[in-house]
């Protein structure tokens, strides 16, 4: 709305020609984002559902009973932020209600008396990711650029697609799994969104600066990067409360949507590798733990044992006609899988001895440092 009103309000005074500025719609958004979600879980945190604790969380009791799904509040806290401070788009605000809808589908799972399973869960998000890709692209071939590669390359709709879908999925079910200590999805998400939104706005958006770094110029850059710092400053009042001891969680509501604003960004980006170099310690956490399942299901069907040892001792020697999981045979890759909890902060929290608060500072030092080496590596090397 101001971006529209502001040449009739510069003639009642000058300065509002400002709010045709996207640096200052950038502060803007962010600030007004972060107080009204610090005033609506204020107001509203006490009608969320409750947390009722998962089951194979090492923090499940700290957990069990607070507001959860809180992710709800922030996307009604982000929606009138963009009212006033996005400019006119329907793809924009096309891709807005996707955002909307993956925190509605987690929303209920989070208010669900029984946990939604994961095939449902990620049916659900590949096809509210292929949504959201195809309104990004619109049904166009789009250009993406590689790292050692100079020239873009374009590709037919039907793999843009296909790779958009793998980039989403995989940023919604890292940040989802990596939602499991106080202030620690937010805070790594938050790092992801600050260093996006200046590569938007910095980068991909400005003309001179993307041809001396043979990045694609999009002239919607910045108005991308207006919708990451905004929801950054959702997250930021959210993180006010979820500071160890939180007094309210996220939930699946919250985790899903910020992974699908992050993976939106990276397209937005023209390079759909950027996940690996703009969510490093959120892949390493919540990534590797998809990976572990999906290596353990291959071995399953190629017929090994999958069960971990401590399982087998309980269970004993495996009865005909059970389902068996594997067989009698064991692979030392399976071995080395089960040593190692996932997520990560688990395995952090579990085996290493670290406390929530050396989980928190340790993962954001290195997702602080790490995406800024990660990102010049991958900008760079062209």
């Amino acid at each position: 709305m101001l971006p529209f009103l502001a040449p009739y309000l510069q003639q009642l005074w000058g300065p509002f020609r400002l709010f045709q500025s996207h640096m200052m719609l950038i502060g803007m958004g962010a600030g007004l984002g972060a107080v009204l979600a610090c005033l609506l879980i204020l107001k509203l945190s006490r009608f969320l559902p409750r947390d009722r604790g998962r089951a194979f969380a090492t923090t499940r009791e700290e957990a069990c009973g607070k507001p959860t799904g809180g992710g709800l509040l922030l996307v009604l806290a982000l929606l009138p932020v963009l009212f006033l401070v996005f400019p006119a788009s329907p793809r924009m605000w096309q891709i807005t209600v996707c955002l909307v809808l993956v925190m509605f589908s987690g929303y209920f799972d989070d208010r669900g008396s029984v946990p939604w399973g994961e095939q449902r869960k990620l049916a659900m998000d590949a096809a509210l990711a292929l949504i959201a890709a195809f309104v990004f692209c619109q049904g166009r071939q789009l250009s993406i650029w590689l790292p050692l590669v100079r020239d873009p390359v374009v590709l037919p709709v039907w793999l843009y697609l296909a790779i958009a879908v793998v980039v989403l999925v995989l940023a919604i079910n890292a940040t989802n799994c990596s939602d499991g200590v106080d202030g620690l999805a937010g805070t790594l998400t938050l790092v992801s969104l600050f260093y996006l939104g200046g590569f938007l706005y910095v980068v991909v958006g400005h003309r001179e600066v993307a041809q001396y770094l043979l990045v694609p110029h999009n002239e919607n850059g910045a108005v991308w990067a207006i919708l990451v710092f905004s929801g950054a400053g959702v997250l930021a009042g959210y993180l006010w409360f979820n500071a160890e001891p939180s007094s309210i969680l996220m939930g699946d509501a919250g985790s899903r949507f910020f992974g699908l604003l992050v993976g939106i960004a990276v397209l937005a980006s023209g390079n759909p590798l950027l996940i690996l170099s703009i969510t490093p310690m959120v892949l390493l956490n919540g990534g590797t733990g998809l990976l572990k399942l999906l290596l353990l299901r291959a071995f399953r069907r190629l017929g090994f044992e999958v069960r971990s040892p401590a399982l087998m001792a309980a269970d004993g020697p495996i009865q005909a006609g059970r389902d068996n999981r594997g067989g009698g045979r064991q692979s030392g890759l399976v071995e080395i899988l089960h040593r190692v909890r996932f997520p990560l902060h688990d395995h952090c929290l579990k085996n290493l001895g670290w406390s929530k608060t050396q989980v928190l500072i340790r993962f954001f030092l290195l997702q602080t440092f790490l995406i800024p080496l990660l990102l010049v590596l991958l900008v760079k090397l062209r």
